[in-house]
């Protein structure tokens, strides 16, 4: 593992194996500097053991900078289930997986992702404490984080298109959006609202045909639809959908969506620079979800007031996007730099604190 390269200098990673219920899982902790590591727990059937092991790996260096670059008091960690798990035994597992959880005492805080939902989190939580996304009192943010991802994606995709575009509004804008889960259907409500057309594509038809009877969409094949002529990309699916063939292929002026990890590859991000197209960093534009799991975990859950800290991606995107063109250095290069100087100061702080 130490050799693996999505390993990032990781404080501590769980392989997780119950053989009463079948349970197989991978909790990665990247970092505490900043709190306990939060990040949710994907259900997922990996290729391998090794796959399973750089999805947390990368997940949970993601949920480092996404909590950083939000500002939350809390760090990075992630969660997989190795799948698939039969239904007769979903909820043994996921009972295993929360004693799991509960042997870290407090150092990784789970919520749900993709695979995973309120329901499951439910029973997660009959064996630990240490969990997150559940059903919210009325007035209060709670349960499922997905249509506070999608609102920080919109607003994210409004700070992007005045960035490049130089529009303040959204209405006539062509949007392809990879992925119609949780995220990618409330985001697709979003835009439409605000006039946006839109492109659509999953592997779930009846997801599509959702879309195409509520929102007007026009549907193109999984396989088409990063590189449509359309003014923003919106990769809503599983990470790494934009490899270097793509960046070099894309015809839309924006990437923004709501993915993890959309940066197959380092150079990927370079290609988009090159070619002067803009990226949202995927940790800072989709962190609308963990930001309401830290208001729930806080107690701080006031509607309105997660609501509010959502909205700042906007201009904390803008900020991104200015630096980087005042440098001449690609935005998730500037991003990642900017989550790291804040984890470090923490980390230094910490260690002054403690020789104090």
């Amino acid at each position: 593992m130490f050799d693996h390269p999505d390993y990032d200098a990781h404080e501590k990673v769980l392989m997780v194996e119950d053989a009463a219920t079948g349970l197989k899982a991978i909790i990665a902790v990247h970092s505490t500097a900043l709190g306990a590591a939060a990040g949710g727990c994907r259900l997922w059937a990996y290729d391998s053991g090794v796959s399973a092991l750089g999805d947390a790996l990368r997940l949970s260096r993601g949920m480092s900078y996404k909590n950083a670059m939000a500002n939350l008091p809390m760090g990075g960690g992630k969660a997989v289930i190795l799948g698939p798990v039969p239904a007769d035994r979903r909820e043994a597992v996921l009972e295993a997986f929360g004693r799991a959880v509960d042997s870290l005492d407090g150092q990784y805080i789970t919520a749900e992702d993709v695979g995973v939902s309120v329901a499951d989190m439910k029973i997660v939580a009959r064996t630990t404490g240490y969990v997150s996304g559940l059903d919210a009192a009325v007035g209060k943010s709670g349960g499922d984080p997905s249509p506070f991802t999608a609102r920080g994606v919109r607003v994210g995709i409004e700070a992007a298109v005045k960035s490049k575009l130089g529009r303040s509004d959204l209405a006539g804008l062509k949007v392809a959006v990879q992925g119609l889960g949780h995220v990618g259907s409330y985001l697709c409500e979003e835009l439409y609202t605000l006039g946006a057309r839109l492109v659509v594509a999953d592997i779930n038809a009846e997801r599509v045909t959702e879309m195409r009877d509520r929102f007007g969409a026009e549907s193109v094949s999984v396989k088409d639809i990063l590189l449509q002529a359309v003014d923003v990309v919106a990769p809503c699916a599983l990470g790494g959908a934009i490899s270097e063939d793509v960046a070099k292929h894309l015809q839309a002026t924006i990437v923004a969506g709501a993915a993890n990890n959309q940066l197959l590859t380092p150079q990927a991000g370079v290609i988009l620079g090159e070619r002067g197209i803009l990226y949202a960093p995927d940790y800072v534009i989709n962190a609308g979800g963990i930001i309401m799991v830290a208001g729930e975990i806080s107690g701080h859950n006031d509607e309105a007031h997660i609501q509010a800290q959502v909205d700042a991606i906007g201009p904390r995107l803008a900020d991104i996007f200015a630096k980087a063109k005042s440098t001449n250095v690609i935005t998730n290069v500037v991003a990642d730099s900017m989550a790291r100087d804040k984890i470090a100061a923490a980390k230094a702080k910490g260690k002054v604190t403690e020789a104090a």
